[in-house]
């Protein structure tokens, strides 16, 4: 989605967040992310704040109003959703600002700090006044008949790993971008993060050895690992064909490794 400078905002948005703010003594535009047209940080004079928004008008505006609705559940892994505003045709959230970098998959020192976020995470049961997706919903589709219900349970999900998802600060790390929570079984995330540290280069196998320091993949059914691995590949597979750029290929051969290996001992 193509980036747009805080500058750029019409006078309504800026002058409500200002509202929430304070003085804005500077805006710097940030990188990572797809799902937001605006991400910057903002030197303010109650501090610094992060803001993310999308046009009202923009379909994908359901998955910042899904951020704005599971934001109070969240855990201290995830920096907190300070205010949000909806004014001169923007949805803009105003969070906790976080002075951190992108994870690196390739080291153990972030890994460590990854799955103990993840572990934080996995302790929060989904909400039931927040109309999330269920997990047959999103993969349901993909799965082999009557198998979708495997996947069912009442954990909330976060289920995008992408390194630009999550941010190293201060010996810790944090989930950010909650554009597609789910609610569903708890291992479904680590099974996420597996895909994302083979996207990093690590064998399926290697990858497997290190989420099964999450406890619930260590307790979860080999079958639903399997079914949920069949699904996922199928998903991969048709997002590969429909735009082959090299990441989504890569992806999508990731998912048929960790297929074949999780099929292997179901």
């Amino acid at each position: 989605m193509p980036r747009v400078a805080f500058d750029e905002l019409p006078a309504a948005a800026r002058q409500a967040v200002t509202v929430q703010t304070g003085q804005i003594a500077a805006a710097h535009t940030t990188g990572g992310g797809i799902n937001s047209a605006i991400a910057a940080l903002l030197d303010t004079e109650t501090g610094p704040v992060f803001v993310k928004g999308i046009r009202a008008d923009n379909p994908q505006v359901a998955s910042q109003k899904r951020e704005i609705a599971i934001s109070p559940y969240l855990p201290a892994a995830c920096p907190g959703l300070l205010w949000h505003v909806n004014a001169g045709g923007w949805v803009l959230l105003g969070y906790e600002a976080v002075d951190g970098r992108h994870a690196d998959y390739t080291t153990m020192d972030d890994l460590t700090l990854v799955l103990a976020a993840l572990a934080e995470l996995q302790e929060v049961t989904a909400p039931d006044d927040v109309d999330l997706k269920t997990a047959e919903e999103r993969w349901g589709k993909y799965a082999e008949e009557g198998q979708a219900g495997l996947f069912a349970e009442d954990a909330l999900l976060h289920t995008d790993f992408a390194p630009d998802n999550v941010l190293i600060d201060r010996g810790r790390a944090r989930l950010i971008d909650w554009a597609w929570p789910t609610r569903g079984a708890a291992w479904i995330d680590p099974f996420m993060l597996t895909l994302r540290i083979m996207e990093a280069g690590a064998p399926a196998v290697r990858a497997v050895s290190l989420v099964r320091r999450v406890p619930s993949w260590r307790q979860a059914d080999p079958k639903a690992l399997g079914a949920f691995a069949v699904a996922v590949a199928r998903l991969w597979r048709e997002i590969a064909k429909e735009d082959p750029v090299p990441w989504k290929v890569a992806m999508s051969r990731h998912a048929v490794e960790l297929r074949t290996l999780l099929l292997a001992t179901s």
